[in-house]
């Protein structure tokens, strides 16, 4: 073995403290699930990585990891070979059993392939940049830009969880139109956001309407979204859009399926963004077949193939004069700094990206919290990825894992404890 071959690889699964946050599917569990890796290599270097880390996820990270023992950091194509070898890309999650609604595209068996791929190539990029000297963004192209901008990412709320595992988050409740704007002052003042998102699909569409018209009255010029994550029918979602006429810079997922979508489109001037029917290169297709009604794509490189894969992605987008954002589930630092590096090597970055990051206060990195400056990350110049690990805090969140009783995101289970009558049921409204 040389000294920079791959000598093991760790998986560590921890959990992190998640507000109340509520969705088209339920609300968010107390804690949040993730997994560390660490790709180590005979000379003891390290690349590190954050991705999904839910049962399945776990599973298959360790079907494959032995595979990949014995491989150089900078064999990324072998990596992709072995796991598309190992991992099995068909099927379908339970999330899609009868009509409930799944909203986490990397929680799919049917982004397996990916998600694994992905995992193990920002470990593995995290190790050639430590070899070459070379921040990832350099190893990606090199940087169309210094600093990342990112969206302020507002959702209904409750003040606190049902089961109280620890104390309540500053926001408090958020469900008035009135509390909204206050969720977002307190957003925008502390992290500096230029944008502003607001998750809807939970409460009835005339109340999230008027929470989008009272940011605008509040905000004004700032750029608004929605995303109803598909829980509103064609006619819903056309009746809210001639509501918000001049509110939105785009409107996400309002109804299900492509063909929902392309329905809005038919009848809406504002452009349509996706996270949910646009996932993939195939689905990717469909949408160019159907004429794009998705005019823009909110990527994730971690159900996406990776950060290279994501690259590919932006110039297809640019191909078919299509816009390009990036979509956020609950993280800590590691997996934002990935995603900064690649949205600073995307000369095609249309929109400010989403980021759950303000919703979450614990961190697994050196040094603590990341720090955005006026609603930007600058991009780290560090080697790799330019974020260590802090053993400490690993360990301590590891540990929460270890007792925090949850295995698997269940958004309909843990709504079920407020409202045992929920369904989850996809479109509701």
């Amino acid at each position: 073995m040389t000294a920079h071959a791959i000598r093991q690889i760790r998986v560590t699964p921890i959990a992190f403290r998640d507000p109340p946050l509520l969705n088209a599917a339920g609300i968010h569990e107390p804690w949040a699930l993730r997994s560390i890796i660490e790709v180590e290599t005979a000379c003891g270097r390290v690349g590190i990585n954050e991705t999904y880390g839910d049962q399945s996820m776990l599973d298959v990270l360790a079907r494959v990891a032995p595979a990949l023992q014995g491989l150089s950091p900078w064999d990324l194509n072998a990596m992709e070979m072995r796991v598309q070898a190992l991992v099995q890309p068909s099927g379908r999650s339970s999330e899609f059993l009868g009509e409930l609604i799944s909203l986490a595209p990397g929680t799919h068996v049917s982004k397996n392939v990916a998600k694994v791929v992905s995992a193990f190539e920002v470990a593995m990029l995290d190790l050639q940049g430590q070899l070459a000297n070379a921040p990832v963004v350099d190893l990606l192209g090199g940087a169309a830009r210094d600093t990342v901008p990112f969206s302020a990412y507002l959702f209904f709320k409750y003040a606190e969880h049902i089961d109280k595992p620890y104390a309540a988050d500053p926001y408090g409740e958020g469900i008035s139109p009135e509390q909204m704007v206050a969720q977002a002052r307190r957003m925008i003042d502390q992290y500096g956001f230029k944008s502003i998102k607001l998750k809807a699909g939970a409460l009835p569409p005339e109340q999230e309407v008027a929470a989008m018209l009272a940011l605008a009255k509040a905000f004004p010029g700032t750029p608004l979204r929605i995303d109803p994550n598909a829980n509103w029918t064609v006619a819903t979602s056309l009746k809210a859009v001639e509501q918000l006429r001049g509110v939105l810079e785009y409107y996400e997922d309002p109804a299900p399926g492509l063909d929902g979508m392309a329905e809005v489109a038919r009848q809406c001037d504002v452009p349509l963004a996706t996270n949910m029917v646009v996932t993939d290169y195939k689905e990717f297709a469909d949408n160019v077949r159907l004429g794009c009604p998705v005019r823009i794509v909110l990527s994730d490189h971690h159900y996406w193939g990776g950060l290279r894969a994501t690259q590919q992605l932006s110039r297809l987008c640019q191909t078919f004069d299509m816009g390009l954002s990036m979509h956020s589930n609950s993280h800590l630092g590691i997996s934002l700094t990935a995603m900064t590096h690649l949205a600073a090597s995307v000369p095609h970055l249309s929109y400010a990206c989403d980021t759950h990051y303000p919703w979450q206060d614990e961190e697994v990195v050196q040094g603590g919290r990341l720090k955005f400056e006026d609603g930007s990350l600058r991009v780290p110049r560090g080697p790799g990825l330019g974020v260590t690990m802090d053993r400490e805090a690993l360990a301590r969140l590891h540990d929460n894992y270890l007792h925090c009783g949850i295995r698997n995101r269940d958004d309909l289970g843990q709504m079920r404890k407020y409202d045992p009558t929920f369904t989850g049921k996809q479109p509701r409204f």
